[in-house]
């Protein structure tokens, strides 16, 4: 399979490219993506004319928009430039895209709409309206799929899968990772959404991230086998439905758990694998279970200060060598 170097935001863009080249149903809507400031969606206008579509600065507007043309028959793919105003659209998405295939006539309607969302705590200094990490959040939500890629091959395959998929599907992604770069394939292909991926295999620790944390952590883990510590490093890629099976199998075959995420601690995605393992897996671990998560603050509006309550390659790090 020929494979070609891009970024996250030239994988997305080619995912959506491609979906919107198959099937004429699918649509994007957002605020300024004619142009866009992620690049995502650049210059898709000229291919797509009449299908991507600039909204009015109104979250709740075009994201409600989005749900009724799902509901309708088409596949809308609605962006929200910044993870914090999914706030403004949550009615739309968590109260309303998420239950109609529950309330409506035992689940004849049809809900497949994409939320994309650029988030991460990690901001370059956006501050704490353009910078929170709400993923944890969406999490709660019955009815909904939740994913956070963190490489630019998992990006294109999920957001394929997210496409065609017929539920609501909440799709995040770092604003630190759009320029990151990786190796995708030409050939058309997608990730099942709900199935974690093995990004580094080990026997003394599992650590679990997603997004651009993973990054981090892979660092980590090549600066721990460095010291003898050997991490199998896991990528949730997605958060609801979460591949509770490959984190046991994992966890069964180290003994210890650590989870990592730009999300704050308490309530956060990290939480949740912890309360699964006690739950599910407490008889594998030999230690307890260890969160790096950001600090309790509202985030720096600065690019220096908003790496101060970020989760570093050297917490990861410390963080492992403490349960040794």
């Amino acid at each position: 399979m020929a494979k070609k170097e891009m970024t996250v935001s030239e994988a997305l863009r080619e995912a959506l490219r491609e979906e919107m080249a198959r099937d004429n149903s699918v649509f994007v809507i957002g605020e300024d993506v004619k142009i866009n400031v992620w690049a995502v969606t650049r210059d898709l206008y000229k291919e797509f004319p009449e299908r991507i579509i600039n909204a009015p600065l109104s979250e709740s507007g075009f994201s409600g928009m989005g749900v009724g043309a799902a509901l309708t028959g088409m596949r809308p793919v609605v962006e929200i430039m910044f993870n914090d105003f999914l706030l403004y659209a949550a009615d739309s998405i968590l109260n309303q895209a998420a239950k109609y295939r529950y309330m409506c006539g035992g689940g004849e309607f049809k809900v497949p709409a994409v939320f994309r969302i650029a988030g991460g705590g990690s901001t370059g200094g956006n501050g704490c309206h353009h910078g929170q990490s709400l993923e944890a959040p969406a999490i709660h939500f019955p009815g909904l799929k939740v994913v956070f890629a963190g490489t630019p091959y998992d990006a294109k395959g999920l957001l394929k899968s997210a496409i065609r998929e017929n539920n609501p599907v909440v799709f995040f992604e770092h604003k630190l990772l759009y320029g990151v770069k990786g190796e995708v394939p030409d050939d058309d292909y997608t990730i099942p959404l709900g199935k974690a991926d093995i990004k580094r295999e080990g026997k003394d620790v599992t650590i679990v991230s997603y997004g651009y944390t993973l990054q981090k952590v892979l660092k980590a883990a090549e600066d721990l086998a460095k010291d003898g510590i050997q991490a199998e490093v896991v990528d949730l890629r997605t958060l609801r439905p979460m591949d509770t099976e490959t984190i046991l199998k994992s966890v069964q075959k180290t003994s210890k758990l650590v989870t990592a995420e730009e999300g704050t601690k308490i309530g956060g995605v990290g939480a949740e694998i912890a309360a699964m393992v006690a739950e599910e897996g407490l008889q594998y671990l030999d230690a307890p279970v260890k969160r790096v998560a950001a600090a309790e603050w509202i985030i720096c509006s600065s690019a220096y200060g908003d790496q101060m309550g970020i989760p570093q390659v050297a917490d990861v790090v410390q963080t492992v060598k403490s349960m040794f």
